[in-house]
């Protein structure tokens, strides 16, 4: 197995070893760069293409409604954050999943199309649910107000190269949207949960980002950072669930605890030390105005 010898950011070569193995595969490991922090794993070797074009496992078909009703919050979430800046817009998400977010965001948008890996989703909402979606970045050829990376990101083994090419796509004041998870989640860094840890540590995130070190591939990859902000996905039931219990699920198990204000005081304590789950930013190229 091929091992990263240098940090993909900055070229450092001093690692530390932030947790031994992943939850799929005990070999690979996840290291951090001891001088710019970026978080990443051992080895890319088995990832490719291919991985993801048939990762679903859905035997050819699909059932739309069933896909997108466990995204909906997440879904709608990123709908109410970016819908007063694209009405009227012509949207892209690239690694689009089922669509969920551009069938909410076709009713305001002008035009809405995806780009997506898994054949089998791919030819659904194609064929079926009529959004137009695209196999990979190379089909990509129309130019867009908004472009949306939600949770893929961390997926890929050369994102700056991605990033890059997406800059072709962007329109005039365009803007890039980008969710990740983050490398500071307070299940991992603040309440040092292993079997947290042991879960969420797998071999299809090849990369976990803090605002500093997404803000450094951002500026490496030619763009201007607008901001990049602190979501808090998962609620305190969640969290609680995993400190006792140690197990996934809290959300759904504990959900008489799930109220909106009790979620927006979480986050929003976590918010202020920089250990929510999830990082938000927003992009523009450095050569718009």
């Amino acid at each position: 197995m091929m091992l990263q010898s240098k940090c993909y950011l900055c070229d450092g070569e001093q690692f530390s070893l932030r947790h031994t193995g992943v939850r799929d595969n005990p070999d690979i490991n996840v290291m951090e760069c001891e001088n710019c922090g970026l978080v990443f794993l051992s080895s890319f070797n088995h990832i490719n293409d291919e991985y993801y074009e048939e990762s679903s496992m859905l035997g050819g078909a699909i059932d739309l409604r069933k896909y997108r009703n466990n995204s909906l919050n997440d879904d709608q979430r990123r709908f109410n954050m970016m819908k007063d800046s694209i009405i009227n817009k012509k949207i892209l998400d690239f690694g689009c999943g089922g669509g969920g977010f551009l069938k909410l965001a076709e009713q305001i948008a002008a035009s809405v199309h995806g780009v997506e890996l898994d054949n089998t989703i791919r030819r659904t909402l194609n064929d079926i649910d009529g959004i137009q979606t695209m196999r990979s970045i190379d089909d990509v050829t129309e130019k867009y107000d908004v472009i949306s990376l939600f949770h893929v990101l961390e997926h890929l083994s050369d994102p700056g190269a991605i990033l890059n090419r997406l800059k072709e796509n962007i329109t005039k004041n365009g803007k890039l949207i980008i969710e990740v998870p983050s490398a500071n989640d307070a299940l991992l860094q603040l309440y040092e949960s292993e079997s947290f840890a042991d879960f969420t540590y797998w071999s299809c995130h090849l990369f976990l980002f803090t605002p500093e070190t997404l803000s450094k591939l951002a500026l490496n990859s030619g763009y201007r950072v607008q901001y990049v902000k602190q979501v808090q996905r998962y609620p305190l039931s969640n969290h609680l669930h995993w400190l006792s219990k140690e197990l996934p699920g809290g959300h759904q198990i504990w959900d008489f605890m799930n109220t909106p204000d009790l979620h927006h005081a979480y986050e929003k304590q976590l918010a202020s030390i920089g250990m929510c789950d999830t990082l938000v930013a927003c992009l523009m190229p450095q050569n718009c105005s």
